[in-house]
């Protein structure tokens, strides 16, 4: 055989083994996740966040032929509220106490368990029952935050800890429930616990160390220890008495959205401490039941919105935001839509916050 037979044969293995391997799931990935119909690679599909598949196998002509392919017990007879992620034909969920599994999406055998050992009298602190609402991937690594407040890195093929970060005080009542979201290298993760005195902020990690890149409190804390940022200093005005004593809440547990072409960060934040609005003494009680865009570098407040001022019925601005360019007016804007709680619909200009538009969807009375 001549070498340049030779070089062609390893040239076609070569080739042929690089074509069927599984693509990184890098940034352009998760950019294109709309066009990738064969997986499910965010917790809301694509950044977007409409969570809509393009598939057409199933219609109003095969619905009939439906059948069962394949099941799998969970270890588990808790609450389960995880969207799983699929990827390259693995499928990745979680269950009650923060334990994940990926599965082979064709079969339902199981790859790897991974189970983060969550203290059970943990169950204490959390409102609503034990349960994780899915994970994230990115690079090879698959991201979970536990009911006890830590961010966990897993290799993704072996479920194999490669870091774990402690994203909140264990020594307070403050739970993860939410799945993380990736933002261009960057693990984002909120948490909750407003209803049992803790402060609410949400947090950015280097998805490849695992090291905090910043931290945005969503309430502002003790005066005396002085304010984070310039927009805390101005929400603290509209608090009233010792607020900080039991924390403030407007815990981001769910609700969170990256634009990758504005590089803004938007999340939703949960209802006051104290809860009525009454032992506040007044106030609106910034940033609590608003809508909040944050730069992806910093974490510095671009927007805010407050759905529900001075909140008195745990009307959480964490419901899904879904993200979409519509023509309003005659003009494309770019705009974030979330069905709130408090029973509207709001649409705003996503790069400025402006609203452009609200209405009731149910009746309301408050």
């Amino acid at each position: 055989m001549s070498k340049a037979s030779a070089w062609a044969i390893l040239l076609s293995v070569f080739l042929s083994v690089s074509c069927n391997r599984p693509q990184t799931l890098d940034e352009s990935r998760l950019r294109g996740a709309a066009q990738d119909s064969a997986n499910w690679l965010m917790y809301g599909r694509t950044y977007d966040d409409h969570r809509f598949s393009p598939l057409s196998q199933i219609n109003e002509q095969t619905v009939a032929k439906l059948g069962l392919a394949w099941s799998r017990e969970l270890s588990t007879t808790r609450g389960l509220e995880a969207t799983p992620l699929v990827e390259d034909g693995v499928l990745y969920t979680t269950g009650s106490w923060s334990v994940v599994d990926a599965l082979d999406a064709k079969t339902g055998d199981v790859r790897w368990t991974y189970d983060p050992k969550v203290p059970r009298e943990r169950a204490y602190f959390i409102c609503c029952d034990v349960v994780n609402r899915g994970v994230a991937l990115y690079r090879g690594k698959v991201y979970l935050g536990t009911l006890d407040g830590r961010l966990i890195a897993l290799e993704e093929r072996s479920g194999t800890p490669v870091w774990s970060a402690a994203a909140s005080d264990s020594t307070k009542p403050y739970s993860i429930t939410s799945a993380p979201r990736i933002a261009k290298g960057l693990v984002i993760i909120g948490n909750a616990g407003a209803e049992y005195g803790v402060r609410g902020y949400i947090s950015a990690y280097d998805a490849e160390s695992g090291k905090l890149s910043w931290r945005c409190y969503t309430v502002p804390g003790d005066p005396a220890q002085g304010f984070e940022s310039k927009a805390l200093e101005d929400a603290a005005k509209t608090w009233t008495g010792e607020w900080w004593k039991v924390g403030g809440g407007g815990t981001p547990w769910e609700g969170i959205v990256y634009d990758p072409t504005l590089d803004l960060l938007y999340f939703g934040t949960g209802n006051p401490t104290a809860w009525y609005r009454a032992l506040r003494r007044g106030g609106d009680s910034l940033y609590t039941a608003s809508i909040l865009a944050v730069h992806r570098s910093n974490g510095q407040l671009a927007w805010y919105f407050q759905t529900t001022p001075g909140d008195n019925w745990d009307f959480d601005a964490t419901q899904p935001l879904m993200q979409a360019d519509l023509t309003l007016g005659g003009r494309l804007r770019k705009v974030i839509m979330q069905a709130n709680k408090n029973g509207f619909f709001y649409v705003f200009d996503r790069k400025t916050g402006k609203l452009l538009s609200v209405k009731d969807y149910v009746y309301v009375n408050w």
